[in-house]
This record gives structure tokens, C-alpha cells and sequence, in this order.
């Protein structure tokens, strides 16, 4: 009789491991995404591609997932574990910054049966974790388990922008993106990527991130997260201590640049000493303690802030301390002089007579390898109050108008007609202004392209025409 009662024991656990499984795996999504993928080196043509994803169903009939896997989309369907029809999703929701995205499904039978997966908290390291999706090597379900190696800020592929990361040894293969990792049932993270040719080392975006977006998303509007404006510098080195006439137990980080338009501006100033933040010590290296003995970058107390909220700093100045706050209002698209990866839009150009003129993205850098020196250079660069964009001829379409300007290409221009201006919107209107017979373009070595203004009114039809180019500009100029 006892032998029996332990059986049965044993199988209604097992019985009920068995179900609470299968309730996880029920809120794992795959999804199929086609992406209209703009070509950034002729920016008046696309390509068409197909890729798979994973997801999770959460609160609120949303699928939560990756940016990334989202990214250009053109057209999105779902399929839920242990079912083979497809439902048409469409993308509610993105944060490019923390490669994350929100999906709604608008026929509510997708999501009849399900039991939303909630979140965790931020895992420790050596935490066990299950991360659940559909990658690469099967057409099934995966799951993988591992743990937590580390938490600490880390770069995000996909916009370039560095926020907290969680890493795990768990496999993390192509199709694994958007995919949940689960610690005691909960979501801990969303797998977002990992590292060619290493061995299983994987990335999360952390649950504090996701909870982020979540919050900022509510009022309909993302907002994304800040960026407060500052260039600092380590106080590592003793000498520099003692110039600055700081105790050897002060720890912060010398600034060493206000961005004009920094909500900081006016307030902190060169030479300052940023010493804490939110209340946080700032070590000489820049991190701060988040959890006993485990650091990571002091933007941490920044992002866990939604937008319009203030962050308390505390510097010395002069040798006396002193208390600020800074109102978060920007990102890092208002802060550097070459945005950060654009998804989800067209690229802006324009042609001139065969002269193809377009503002400097990241995406155009990675596209090529042309003068990727200088313009790589320009994209570690700050805005100011006279430039907050660069402009570059893209490339010269061959023809009579243009012989010996061929070779130009991947060109930033400082000055249209002998006049500077702030960003590709003032290059357009200006060029469009032209009062005499010649557009003078010219950058900043004093290298000159002379377009004669008549001849490229006439002949622009007939060298479009050549080239297949069926528009002169982009879409968001021909209003």
C-alpha cells in the first residue's frame, strides 16, 4: 500500500511538471517575417528577405520579441507551438535602442488556451536559466538550458548603443532571437545575440530593460531612453588626482565635455568631477556597485529613469561639492553628429544632375568601405549648435556633365555656395535656392565640385533615365 501511495505520488508530480511545461511551451511563438531591406549605396532600390524569430506571449495579448527580428518589416505571420496555422501579426510597439518590440494579434483565437508567461527579476549570476525558440537546425521547439555567466552593460548589435546585458552559456543560434530565457518559470531576459565562432556565449536583454519599454510604451508614445550628454574621462591615474587637487578616497570620473544640447548644459561644465549618480558612488573607472561586489557602467541609475524624470549628480567643482539634477530629455540621436542605425524607413537622397546627395547614416557606413576612415571619425563625433548632421555626395552618376568628378563618392561636404549649414535639411533648401548659374559644393579641405545649375536642370531627366532611377528623391522629400 505504501509502494503505491509513493507511485502515485510520483506520477501526479510528474504529471504536473508535465502540464506546467507544456503551459510555458504553449506562449513560445515563432515568427515568420518578410522585410523590405533598403540598399543605403543605391538608395532609390530595396530587396525583398524572409526570416524566422522566436517570441513570448505576455499580459495584454502582446508577443514580446526582438527589434531586430522585427526590423523593416514588411509583413509578419505567428504560429504557436504544437499548431501549424499561421496568424497575421503586426508590430505595436519598438525600441530599436533595446532591440526590443511588442506584437498584436488581431484575432483573439491565437490566443485561446494560452497562459501568459510573467516576468522575473534581474537573474544573478550562476542562476540557472531555460531559454526557449525556434533556431536554426530543426523546425521544432528548442530548449536550451545554461546559466548566467555575467551582467554587465555590453554593446547591443542592432542599434550600436551600449545598456545592461545579461550573458549566458546556454546555445543561442540564428532563430533564437526574441526568444524567452526562463529562470523558475518567469522571463529573465530575451535572447538577442551572440558571439561568432565562441562557445556558447549568448546575450539577454535583461528584464529591467524590457520592463522599461513596457512602462514608457503605455502612454502609447515610446520615448526611448536617455542619454544625458556628457563626455568623461577615467581618474584612474594619481597625477591627475593630485592636479585636480582631489583626496586619494574621491573616486568619479573627470568631464571633459557638455553637448551643447544637453539639458546639463549651462550647469556642469569642463573640469567638473562627477562623483556619484542617484546617490551611487562612481568608481575611477567609471562603474558603479548595482549589487553587492558586481559593477557595471554608471549609466545604469540613468536608464533605469523613464524620460522626463531628473537623476540626482553629485560633483566637486573647484574643490567643493555640489548637487545637480539632470532633467532626462534626450536620447543619443540628439547627441551625436551621425544618428545611431536607422530601421523601418527609406533612406533620404536626392539627385543633382546625376550628383547623388544624402545625409551620413550608420547604416551607410556599414554598407561600405569606401573613406571609411573619416567618416567612422565623424560618427564618434558630438552635435553642436552649428551641426547636428552630415551631409555626403553618396556618388556621381557617370555622363558628359560629369566627366572628372567620377571618382567622388562617399564625399562629406562642408559648404554649398560658400554657406555652412546645420543639417541635410538646410543642404537641401539651400541647393534648392540656388540664385546664380553653378552650385559650388566644398568641404572642409577646401576641395570644390562646380555643377553648372542650367545644364543639370536639363539633362537630369535623360541621366535618370539611363540609370533606372525612377524618382529624383526620396519619398519623405516629394511633398
Amino acid at each position: 500500500m505504501k509502494l503505491m501511495m509513493v507511485l502515485l505520488l510520483t506520477t501526479l508530480y510528474l504529471s504536473a511538471g508535465t502540464s506546467q511545461d507544456d503551459m510555458t511551451k504553449q506562449a513560445i511563438v515563432k515568427i515568420y517575417v518578410t522585410a523590405q531591406m533598403p540598399n543605403y549605396k543605391a538608395p532609390w532600390s530595396s530587396s525583398m528577405r524572409s526570416s524566422t524569430g522566436s517570441g513570448a506571449i505576455i499580459d495584454g495579448g502582446y508577443i514580446l520579441t526582438n527589434a531586430h527580428v522585427v526590423a523593416n518589416q514588411a509583413f509578419i505571420e505567428v504560429q504557436r507551438y504544437g499548431e501549424r496555422k499561421r496568424y497575421i501579426a503586426k508590430v505595436y510597439a519598438v525600441s530599436h535602442q533595446a532591440d526590443l518590440a511588442l506584437l498584436k494579434v488581431e484575432e483573439a483565437v491565437f490566443f485561446k488556451g494560452v497562459t501568459p508567461l510573467n516576468f522575473g527579476v534581474l537573474p544573478e549570476v550562476e542562476q540557472k536559466i531555460v531559454v526557449y525558440g525556434y533556431p536554426m537546425g530543426g523546425a521544432t521547439l528548442s530548449a536550451t538550458i545554461g546559466v548566467v555567466s555575467r551582467v554587465e552593460h555590453h554593446v547591443y548589435a542592432h542599434s550600436g548603443e551600449v545598456f545592461l546585458a545579461v550573458q549566458v552559456d546556454a546555445a543561442v543560434n540564428p532563430g533564437n532571437s526574441g526568444g524567452p530565457a526562463l529562470s523558475d518559470g518567469r522571463i529573465v531576459g530575451v535572447v538577442m545575440q551572440g558571439i561568432p565562432k565562441s562557445q556558447n556565449i549568448g546575450y539577454l536583454v535583461p528584464v529591467t530593460m524590457i520592463k522599461h519599454f513596457i512602462e514608457d510604451m503605455k502612454d502609447g508614445q515610446y520615448d526611448g531612453i536617455a542619454d544625458i550628454g556628457l563626455g568623461t574621462q577615467k581618474l584612474e591615474n594619481p597625477t591627475m588626482k593630485r592636479y585636480y587637487g582631489l583626496d586619494k578616497n574621491v573616486t568619479g570620473k573627470l568631464i571633459n565635455r557638455v553637448i551643447d544640447n544637453s539639458t546639463l548644459s549651462g550647469i556642469l561644465k569642463r573640469g567638473d568631477i562627477l562623483t556619484a549618480v542617484d546617490g551611487h558612488s562612481i568608481e575611477d573607472d567609471g562603474t558603479v556597485e548595482f549589487r553587492k561586489h558586481e559593477y557595471t557602467h554608471f549609466h545604469y541609475f540613468v536608464d533605469a529613469y523613464q524620460m522626463g524624470k531628473e537623476v540626482g549628480l553629485d560633483i566637486i567643482r573647484d574643490k567643493k561639492p555640489m548637487h545637480v539634477k539632470a532633467l532626462l530629455k534626450y536620447t543619443a540621436d540628439d547627441m551625436y553628429l551621425v544618428k545611431t542605425t536607422r530601421y523601418d524607413v527609406m533612406p533620404t537622397y536626392f539627385v543633382y544632375g546625376g550628383y547623388i546627395f544624402s545625409p551620413l547614416t550608420r547604416n551607410l557606413i556599414a554598407s561600405t568601405s569606401r573613406n571609411r576612415l573619416k567618416l567612422s571619425g565623424l560618427a564618434s563625433q558630438w552635435q553642436d549648435n552649428n551641426q547636428s548632421e552630415v551631409v555626403v555626395l553618396l556618388k556621381v552618376l557617370a555622363s558628359d556633365m560629369s566627366r572628372g568628378d567620377n571618382n567622388f563618392g562617399m564625399w562629406p561636404i562642408d559648404k554649398v555656395n560658400g554657406e555652412s549649414f546645420k543639417d541635410f535639411k538646410e543642404f537641401y533648401s539651400k541647393v534648392n535656392a540656388i540664385k546664380g548659374d553653378y552650385l559650388i559644393l566644398e568641404d572642409n579641405d577646401g576641395v570644390k565640385i562646380i555643377i553648372d545649375k542650367k545644364e543639370a536642370q536639363i539633362k537630369q531627366k535623360g541621366i535618370l533615365k539611363k540609370y533606372n532611377i525612377e524618382y529624383d528623391r526620396s519619398i519623405d522629400l516629394r511633398g
